[in-house]
């Protein structure tokens, strides 16, 4: 319904521009009087959507649902099937039958399947909680802005969102300075993300300077300002990050793949694309699968849901703080 604004009358003085402003001039009609002004029309897609409109949201987010869902129900419900069951369906199973765990029971019985999850485990906790440290002393560091040379730095971080020196010189580095075949090449070369940085920055600089300078006359110190003050307002944030640091790490196979060459050493992601892609059974599960207690499908979807599960599990409970965490700090960067 068009709001109209009844005025007593024009003063002098009032141009197109007023008028512009306050609305346009009805056309004359019934119940039309002089200095009868409606207020212009909002835009369409500021007004508030139709029965039609919103069936029609809730169908497309039911269909993007199904198409995230049906993929990873496919694969659980396969990863559970007896060999006769996935044999009777012709490989993946959709409607559950005959429900065993033997593919996890033996993925876990000790072999190297159950080795690689550790050294996964393992390699996600140090490496985020390192990543973290990091960036947390450097982002701080970088938000004063009085601190040394922080311009400079920081120019230096953002040339390296947009240059890098590439696969090979990277990879001479790390062989130079003994590094292959360790652990730490699983870390050091992604250790650090220049974009967490800046969003951690961006966080660090719109807290209240009131507070860290009332901190520092109180006698604080800067290490002290950061784990007592700074930190405890920047829990949303930094949730965020140390989720992301995390999935990198979990999900990361190709420095492991470059890197490394004992195959004791692999993480799980390699065991899985040695699995689903070259089709080689992990160490101790080959007979089994000849023999036909095993189905090799069943174990290859075993193996994905155990590299899906972590992240499937830990990313609803940092899902509330991505608003508030990724976005305030980024339009404050």
């Amino acid at each position: 319904m068009t709001a109209v604004i009844d005025t007593p009358g024009r003063e002098p003085g009032h141009g197109p521009g007023r008028q512009g402003r306050q609305g346009r001039r009805t056309g004359r009609g019934p119940g039309d009087g002089p200095g009868r002004w409606a207020a212009p029309p909002r835009p369409s897609w500021e007004e508030p959507p139709g029965p039609a409109g919103v069936a029609g949201k809730g169908l497309v987010l039911a269909f993007a649902c199904l198409g995230v869902l049906f993929p990873l129900w496919i694969v659980l419900v396969t990863s559970l099937s007896s060999r006769r069951t996935i044999d009777e369906a012709g490989g993946l199973v959709m409607v559950p039958r005959g429900i065993t765990f033997v593919a996890y029971r033996e993925l876990l019985s000790g072999g190297q399947v159950t080795r690689a999850a550790v050294i996964s485990v393992l390699i996600t906790l140090v490496g985020t909680l390192f990543s973290m440290a990091v960036s947390v002393l450097c982002a701080y560091g970088l938000s004063r802005t009085g601190s040394l040379g922080h311009r400079w730095i920081l120019l230096v971080l953002l040339a390296t969102m947009f240059f890098s020196a590439g696969l090979i010189p990277t990879y001479l580095l790390v062989q130079s300075l003994g590094l292959t075949d360790t652990y730490l090449a699983l870390i050091l070369p992604s250790a650090i993300s220049v974009f967490n940085i800046l969003v951690l920055r961006g966080f660090f600089m719109g807290i209240s300077q009131e507070l860290v300078d009332s901190a520092r006359i109180d006698g604080a110190g800067d290490f002290r300002i950061l784990w007592q003050i700074v930190m405890p307002l920047s829990r949303a944030v930094l949730a965020v990050i140390t989720l992301f640091y995390a999935v990198g790490y979990w999900s990361a196979w190709f420095n492991a793949s470059l890197y490394l060459n004992d195959q004791d050493m692999m993480p799980l992601q390699n065991v899985m694309i040695q699995l689903v892609q070259k089709q080689e059974a992990p160490v101790g599960l080959g007979q089994a699968i000849k023999t036909g207690e095993l189905s090799g499908l069943a174990v290859q979807m075993a193996v994905m849901v155990m590299a899906l599960l972590p992240v499937a599990v830990l990313s609803p409970f940092v899902q509330k703080h991505f608003k508030k965490g990724m976005l305030t700090g980024a339009v404050k960067g």
